[in-house]
């Protein structure tokens, strides 16, 4: 965090000729799994990561808002007299699409302040590692603080998941704004996406001697475009056709009567959800019984899920998990929203080193760009730094 500090300070400083009123970071997060699920009523287990996004904020005078960061040479400037999700576009609305839903949560947006803010992160973008919930959730706690809002961190990761759906148009579920807001050191959050209860799980990573091992393959992917809309319009369809209310109202048992109802390629992706689903489940049910040497069957048939029922894989990511299962981890599974991104494998600390020589040797022997593999750690969430 010393870097993110200095440079936010310093940014901060070069663009608004003033310090900030203070520092807040939000981590990025990583999904161990349940993945496609959040929007359909399911559960997730996701955590957050020792990468953060920290954003310097200092509220105005007057009614303006601007917004800069260190990815960016120009400064953003909206009044907050127009700040509407249709008047924002480009990266500023993410943060400015958290001040716009914060209105809609009770901030009174015709009598707060206007503010400067300014951004910066060492969560990579691209990766599947939600840069964009970390923005949002840091920025939020920022301004539920200096806007003495009093919201809750739940409330919070509803405010950046309307900010994401309706600013920024992607239309994701809640899980990575939960993440980034509740998660806690060596620990994941296992949350119900319909009733949006959270359980803090402890992972036992450390105790175990495991590591979780981020292979950015990257092959970048956009969200608000593309086969991530698609998928969504597969699962709401299936729904519609089976008679319920979302994917998350069946089990696996519903699968056999559900194919003769659905043609094949809607049934391979309410398959997908449905056994994701159990996946999770079953995921904690294991952690708390055997621990988490025992999970890597778990994250290896959630990869295989991905690949062929939801079709959200690419070469690159199946590489990464076949390579990486052969060179000692004990599960590997891609993780984020698909078509890109990153692969997740769950190694022994003393194996690290070997699964990454051999991923790094079988992505040049394909041709493919030189991945970036790195490891983290379950972080505690979003909070004030200064």
């Amino acid at each position: 965090m010393t870097d993110l500090i200095q440079t936010v300070t310093d940014g901060f400083t070069s663009r608004f000729d003033a310090s900030p009123a203070g520092l807040w970071s939000a981590p990025g997060r990583v999904n161990l799994i349940g993945e496609h699920t959040d929007y359909n009523d399911g559960f997730v287990f996701p955590f957050a990561i020792n990468r953060r996004t920290l954003v310097g904020l200092r509220l105005r005078g007057d009614r303006l808002l601007r917004v800069a960061s260190s990815f960016a040479t120009e400064t953003v400037e909206l009044s907050l007299d127009e700040l509407t999700p249709e008047n924002l576009a480009g990266w500023s609305a993410y943060p400015l699409g958290v001040a716009w839903a914060l209105g809609e949560f009770g901030a009174d947006l015709a009598v707060v302040p206007g503010f400067d803010v300014f951004i910066d992160s060492d969560v990579p973008i691209g990766a599947g590692l939600s840069s964009s919930a970390a923005i949002e959730s840091a920025v939020a706690v920022a301004l539920n603080d200096l806007w003495d809002l009093g919201l809750d961190r739940r409330v919070l990761a509803r405010v950046g998941q309307l900010a994401e759906n309706r600013a920024v148009g992607a239309p994701t579920g809640i899980m990575d704004q939960s993440a980034s807001l509740l998660g806690e050191a060596d620990s994941a959050v296992f949350l119900d996406c319909r009733t949006l209860e959270a359980e803090v799980i402890p992972l036992g990573f450390d105790a175990a001697g495991l590591e979780l091992l981020i292979i950015d393959t990257r092959v970048s992917h956009a969200h608000s475009t593309g086969g991530y809309a698609s998928r969504r319009a597969s699962c709401e369809l299936g729904a519609r056709m089976l008679g319920v209310t979302s994917l998350r109202d069946l089990t696996v048992d519903d699968l056999g009567p559900a194919s003769d109802v659905l043609d094949d390629e809607t049934f391979r992706r309410v398959r997908h959800v449905v056994t994701e689903n159990q996946r999770v489940q079953d995921t904690v049910r294991t952690l708390r019984e055997q621990g988490p040497t025992a999970i890597g069957a778990l994250l290896d048939a959630s990869h295989l899920s991905m690949r062929d029922d939801f079709e959200i894989s690419v070469p690159e990511l199946d590489l990464a998990v076949e390579t990486a299962r052969g060179a000692g981890s004990i599960g590997a599974r891609m993780t984020g929203g698909g078509f890109g991104g990153a692969a997740i494998a769950l190694t022994p600390s003393d194996l690290i080193p070997a699964v990454t020589a051999a991923v790094t040797a079988a992505f040049a022997a394909r041709g493919f760009a030189v991945p970036d593999l790195f490891v983290v750690r379950a972080a505690d969430g979003a909070a004030r730094q200064q």
